[in-house]
Parts: structure tokens; sequence; C-alpha cells
């Protein structure tokens, strides 16, 4: 916002320091003068010699009001000098926090995030407000480099699909004898990818954005849908779903809780055993909140590998081509979900391989979780 010149705060300070020790002098000038002045008379006054040692005239008025105006002046005039000196000084003290958070501040505007203010010396309110910049320029930082972040991963993931569907379009343009529906089929699977990780990171978008309405949904509701929709899909891999659970009221987006509660358990089919595997999912109520657990066998997974997964493009194993291969968005899109839900997302690596989920969200103010049921087991 462009504005125009003014008067510096710090002008603004020194003057008012000047401006109130200049009252307060004036103040106490008129109250020597209405204590003292005004019972002095204003005519001379003979003072017998017996009843006073010293003898003479008293003093009027006049004589002391022309003594005492011009040292009154003087005195007004260092007042108002060392009011703007002393209250530039101490402006100058008063405002130096100020201007370190705007240098902070334009450092940032220009694209240094790094920098920190750290004011030193005990607590006040310029400190406070030092401290919460910092804090802000740490979390914005972090988010910048986050984006950025994903940002490149999703142009690389991008990338690939197009260009594996260019070369496929190069070799069936320059191979006379191509089977067509061969490259069809192929290129149908890459454009698929392609879709699949596009409409993956919409979902993260709308899930950062926080723009829907809470309301009570039950997740295991959402449970059995989400694995009545992909019970062809584990049967297809081999892995048996085994699902139970209690009523567990949260609140939030029933769409984005559906989403979150699908990519769990698609997530556990696909990252399992080659066959013979399981997913087990369950619901309940843990300390008045709405638990969701998934757990999967597979391959055994370090606890390092495992703090990675929710970050965007990371896979528990190596990526496998196949039709239900994903897209590395699952378990971030969850995290997301859960974020913006107030949630708490807890993944830990079994023992015998595979991975265990779980999810807690808050019930609904209305509908306190203590009152379904028994809660989920530990």
């Amino acid at each position: 916002m462009d504005r125009q010149p003014g008067v510096s705060v710090r002008v603004k300070l020194t003057l008012s320091y000047a401006g109130f020790l200049m009252l307060a002098g004036a103040l106490l000038m008129g109250a020597v003068w209405v204590f003292l002045l005004s019972y002095v008379p204003d005519r001379a006054m003979l003072i017998n010699p017996d009843d006073k040692p010293d003898g003479g005239v008293f003093p009027i008025r006049s004589v002391l009001l022309e003594t005492f105006a011009p040292r009154a002046a003087a005195v007004m005039a260092l007042l108002l000098v060392f009011g703007l000196v002393g209250g530039w000084i101490l402006a100058g003290r008063m405002l130096a926090p100020l201007t370190s958070i705007t240098d902070a501040t334009r450092k940032a505007t220009g694209g240094s995030l790094s920098h920190r203010v750290r004011l030193p010396g005990r607590g006040d309110e310029f400190r406070e407000l030092a401290d919460a910049f910092d804090t802000m320029l740490e979390r914005l930082e972090a988010h910048v480099a986050e984006q950025q972040r994903f940002a490149a991963n999703a142009s690389h993931e991008l990338r690939t699909p197009l260009a594996t569907m260019q070369a496929l379009l190069d070799v069936a343009r320059s191979d006379p004898q191509r089977d067509t529906d061969a490259y069809v089929e192929r290129l149908r699977a890459v454009n698929a990818r392609a879709i699949d990780l596009t409409e993956a990171l919409l979902v993260l978008s709308r899930a950062d954005k926080q723009t829907f309405t809470r309301e009570p949904v039950d997740l295991s509701l959402l449970m059995e849908e989400a694995t009545e929709t992909l019970f062809p899909l584990a049967g297809r891999r081999g892995v048996a779903l085994d699902t139970s659970g209690d009523l567990a009221m949260a609140s939030g987006s029933p769409t984005l809780l559906l989403q979150m509660t699908t990519n769990l358990v698609h997530n556990a089919i696909v990252h399992n055993l080659p066959a013979h595997g399981f997913v087990r999912v369950r619901t309940g109520v843990r300390s008045g909140n709405a638990m969701l657990t998934v757990e999967n066998s597979g391959d055994l997974l370090s606890p390092r590998l495992v703090s990675t997964l929710t970050e965007p493009f990371q896979r528990g194993t190596e990526r496998i081509q196949h039709d239900h291969a994903g897209v590395g968005l699952g378990l971030a899109i969850v995290q997301r979900i859960v974020h913006v839900h107030d949630g708490s997302l807890t993944l830990t690596p079994r023992a015998d391989g595979g991975l265990r989920i779980a999810v807690l969200l808050p019930a609904p103010a209305a509908h306190p979780a203590e009152q379904y049921r028994k809660p989920i087991s530990e």
C-alpha cells in the first residue's frame, strides 16, 4: 500500500514527552503562583524593628514577579530542551525492537525467511511481538519449503506419465507394424495414472483449504463403505479383509473422512504380502475421541522409514507398476485430512511386518463419544 510520508513515531513520542514535561512545569509554576505569590501583598509594608530583628521592608508581589518570571522562563526553556533531547533518546531506545522487527519483515518480504529477530532481555510487549514474529517466520519458512518440495515432486511425478505417453506415441508413429490395440491399452494405463495423480492433488488442495462444514459422522459406516468398495481389489490380491468395531462418532466432513478411510484401506491392501496377507480395520472410542485403526501384514519396515510415509510421494516399498500402485499421496492426504479435523495420526511398524495406523478424531460437542459402547482396545 502506497502512503503519503508522515511524521515518524519517534518524533511523535519525543514531542509527547516534551509536551508533558512542559505541562508539568507549567502546572508547577502555576502552583507556586497560586499558593505562594498570591499571598504576598502588592504594596510595600514597613516592619517595626522591634518586632523583627532584621527589620526593613517586606517584599511586594511585583518585585517578586519581576525576579521570578525570567528565572521561570529559563527553567521552562531548559525543560523544553531536556524534554526534546531526553524524549528523543528514550523514544529511540523504546522503538529499537520495532526497528529490528521492521528490518526482519523487509527481509522476509524480499524472500529471506531464514532471518530471525531474537530480541534479548526479559519479556515485555515488544519481545512477545518479536517472539510471535519469529514463530510465524519459522512456520512460514517450513511451509514454503514443504510447498517447494511438494511442487518439485509433483512436477517429477506428472512428468513421468507424460514422458511415457510421448515415448509411446513416438514409437507407435515410427513402427509400421505396430499393434494399435496394445499401444492404446498402454496409453490408457499411463493416462489413468496421470488422472489419479491429478485427482489426488486436487483432494490434497481441498483438504488444505479447510472450507468444509462440520457435522457428526460415524466412522464405522465409512469403514463399511470403504471396505465394500475395495473388497474386489483385496480379493484379486489375495488379501483377507477383517472389519469390526463400534459406533465411533466424529465431527467433520463426510466426504473428506470417507476419502481418508478409503486411502487407509487401499494403502493397506496394496502394500501387503504377495499372497495370504490380511488387513484389519477397527473403529471405536478412546478417551472420548473417535478412533479408526487399520493394520496390515507386509514387509518389515524400519521406524525411520515409517516416519517419512506421510510425506508426499513417499512409498513404503519400491514402486510397483500396476493399476493400483498408487501415486504416493495416499498417506499425505490422510495426514492433511486428519490435521484439518484437529485429530492425530500415528503410524507404527508391526514386529511381524506391515504397518498399524491409528486415527483419533474429536467427537461432536453435542454427542460425546463416551456414550457409545465400549472403548476400542489398545
